[in-house]
């Protein structure tokens, strides 16, 4: 894979409705598009930051420096990639800027997949011609919306419903939807809202038989989590303190988490998803893969890790319509009414990005080539 060029597109598109966690509202979705050209064929990669440095430190002006100063030069200075794990071997020295990283690798991981004509999913080693999913759902001021959401997305066959939490607004709103809907499968997503001082009223959440509860402590933690762990029935599953195999690891022997939300973009790529997915495998500690409002093209990777054995709980890859009145592939990912997705068959990321629409919602181009 010898790329001719390198294009960078700084995208924006507005969602459906606003959707808001402990971090804050998002209405307008800003991120990054990557295409690796080579005389042949053109792989797709997504950039999942946003505009302001909220999940992670990462910010769209932030990873497009990255990628344009550093990354991209490496890359063409590198010569000839034989191998898409080739790439994060070669980011290595980088310090963190996963998801810059992962937006580089996931092109190529593309290119990869179709100059061999076969799925991404495949490439990957997956095992699966449908998968799973589940919905994630904003925190709502008014607890009949919250109502009226979880109850399109149960008739629409969604497997699993994530409600985002935060102080003030956690046991009374799972109470009110457990009476109102019974035993549906349910997690809760914190967004590092809590601390331990906060125990009693996350403890309170065990008599509801969630799934889950994800990340409620620092995004940084993993010492304080273990000990939250040991106080609750409820299992811990950790999501932004895991941005690497080490991580993982380390997460896990110190029991501070029986679940992990794989983010492709929060531990630089898919490569090294590979890698924490094998893991877990040995560990016995389930997967499911997380959003990050993305658009078709990151979707679509999420898809393909997902195929993945271990990722055995619904994930957050809903269908297009969920979030955009147009999305800018063909064909839109969709949902079945049994909430699942098929799995594309066609090489490379399965979904044909649309031209004009990357256009229309193109806000800056940067074409890259060697020197």
């Amino acid at each position: 894979m010898n790329a001719e060029k390198i294009v960078l597109r700084k995208m924006s598109m507005q969602l459906k409705a606003p959707f808001q966690t402990s971090f804050g509202t998002e209405i307008i979705r800003d991120f990054i598009l990557v295409e690796v050209h080579t005389k042949d064929f053109v792989g797709y990669g997504e950039c999942v930051v946003s505009g302001k440095p909220l999940y992670s430190e990462e910010t769209v002006g932030t990873a497009w420096h990255m990628m344009e100063d550093f990354l991209v030069p490496m890359l063409f200075e590198y010569g000839e990639i034989a191998h898409p794990d080739e790439v994060g071997r070669l980011f290595a020295p980088i310090r963190r800027n996963n998801m810059a990283k992962s937006a580089l690798e996931g092109a190529y991981w593309d290119l990869y997949a179709k100059q061999q004509g076969i799925p991404l999913a495949r490439a990957l080693g997956g095992t699966k011609d449908r998968i799973e999913v589940g919905v994630s759902l904003g925190i709502e001021a008014d607890i009949n919306d919250l109502f009226r959401n979880v109850e399109k997305y149960l008739e629409l066959g969604y497997r699993r419903m994530k409600i985002k939490i935060a102080p003030g607004r956690d046991v009374e709103v799972i109470r009110a939807l457990r009476q109102r809907f019974g035993d549906i499968p349910m997690m809760a997503d914190a967004n590092s809202a809590y601390t331990l001082n906060d125990v009693d009223v996350l403890k309170q959440l065990d008599e509801f038989d969630l799934m889950m509860i994800e990340q409620p402590l620092a995004h940084d933690d993993i010492i304080d989590h273990a000990k939250l762990q040991r106080e609750l029935k409820t299992p811990i599953c950790l999501d932004e303190s895991i941005h690497s195999y080490e991580d993982a690891r380390k997460a896990i022997e110190l029991g501070s988490t029986r679940i992990i939300n794989m983010k492709v973009g929060r531990v630089g790529g898919l490569s090294e998803a590979k890698r924490i997915h094998d893991l877990c495998v040995e560990k016995g500690i389930p997967l499911w893969c997380g959003g990050m409002l993305e658009s078709g093209i990151g979707r679509a990777h999420n898809i393909a890790v997902t195929t993945l054995p271990n990722f055995t709980l619904p994930g957050d890859t809903a269908g297009s319509s969920r979030y955009w009145q147009e999305d800018i592939i063909d064909p839109w990912v969709e949902v079945a009414a049994d909430g699942t997705i098929a799995v594309p068959e066609a090489p490379g990321i399965g979904f044909a990005p649309v031209p004009e629409l990357l256009d229309k919602y193109t806000t800056a181009v940067r074409v890259l080539t060697r020197s």
